[in-house]
């Protein structure tokens, strides 16, 4: 079978994010709380203008980090250089004449936000169930239970154009996509600090905006570089001093309890944000079902955590009381927990440099967001 139609298999990062999105309680209509749809907490005040803990381990009890969410587009209405034609992340060649009516789907929620950062927000017609910034959260959706693609509902909107990759499913409404005459482009489906720069260079490829990829992907790396530039002026210099830090992934109701490795996207996140990557310690590698030996092995200080799995638990008390042995774990000894909203913490799109920020904030200074 050629490669351009065999159905990929879903990394297993993906497959537990669309699980996240489509049962924890994600809402469909705005960019609020897990389940409610209002405000989940204050957007976390800019690194350098908060003070610092002067110990790292000196503070107790969960806190939640709200990236500021604000589109600010490289530019307005972009000429596009159109027909184009791309050879997508599969292989495929596929000509691009008409990118008037886009979808950009992804369970990240990426490649929509990449699309309005590029200037060309009101080109889409429809939105996945992680696609809740503002400018976007009213766009019908796409996607079913969750996560599944809806043919019904893609054909209906008409696309010219259909931008994503292989984490969200079924693979065969893809194909009756192509079979339908609609150019899909499919892009990386990696998201990490290592390839923000050339996922945004491909969508804007398929776009026919290449010049504004460039600049996009610039003015993201440059803030991503500055945010971690500032996280090292307070994050502690010796390795040792370093908060052992770990990612859980949990969906209480199903009693699924996992720990994000290296190759994850959550190792980058954890350097990145000044933490001792536990994981690496440890040699857990991709994501792996928690264990008591492996908590017991990690003895983390911090936890990041979704926030939907986190109230999926019944909170950092619920999850306590699920899992014994990382109550005995100085992070749970000091209920120390990082959350951020399902959709946002493992985006790694343009929006990249600001979770970073709140992120750090949360851990460093956690009383400016409590």
């Amino acid at each position: 079978m050629p490669a351009a139609l065999r159905p990929p298999a879903l990394g297993v990062l993906a497959v537990l994010l669309a699980l996240a999105l489509g049962a924890c309680g994600i809402s469909t209509g705005g960019t609020g709380a897990a389940g409610d749809g209002e405000a989940a907490g204050s957007v976390a005040p800019p690194l350098a203008d908060v003070e610092p803990l002067a110990d790292v381990r000196s503070w107790d009890g969960a806190t939640l980090a709200v990236p500021n969410d604000e589109v600010d587009p490289v530019a307005e209405d972009p000429e596009q250089d159109l027909p184009v034609t791309v050879t997508d992340s599969q292989g495929t060649r596929v000509e691009v004449t008409d990118a008037s009516r886009v979808l950009a789907l992804d369970v990240y929620g990426t490649l929509a936000r990449t699309v309005h950062e590029l200037g060309l927000g009101d080109r889409l017609v429809g939105r996945d169930v992680s696609t809740q910034f503002d400018g976007a959260a009213d766009l019908p959706l796409v996607t079913q239970n969750g996560h599944d693609l809806n043919a019904e509902a893609i054909l209906e909107l008409d696309p010219t154009l259909i931008i994503t990759d292989t984490s969200l499913g079924p693979w065969d409404v893809v194909l009756q996509m192509r079979d339908a005459g609609i150019p899909v482009v499919v892009v990386d489906s990696h998201r990490g600090l290592d390839n923000v720069a050339s996922l945004t260079h491909e969508v804007a490829a398929a776009l026919g905006v290449p010049a504004q990829g460039e600049k996009l992907a610039e003015r993201t790396q440059a803030e991503i570089d500055a945010v971690v530039a500032q996280i090292a002026k307070v994050a502690p210099a010796e390795e040792g001093q370093r908060l052992r830090t770990v990612f859980l992934y949990v969906r209480g109701q199903s009693g699924v309890y996992y720990m994000f490795g290296g190759g994850s996207g959550a190792d980058s996140l954890i350097d990145a944000i000044g933490g001792y990557d536990v994981a690496e310690e440890i040699g857990w590698n991709g994501m792996k079902p928690l264990t008591d030996e492996g908590l017991v092995a990690a003895q983390p200080d911090l936890v990041l955590m979704m926030t939907g799995g986190l109230d999926s638990a019944g909170g950092v008390d619920g999850l306590l009381e699920r899992l014994p042995a990382l109550a005995e774990t100085p992070a749970g000894q000091h209920q120390r927990f990082v959350s951020m909203e399902d959709s946002e913490i493992l985006g790694f799109g343009p929006a990249t440099a600001s979770v970073l920020d709140a992120l750090a904030v949360a851990v460093y200074a956690p009383d400016a967001v409590s």
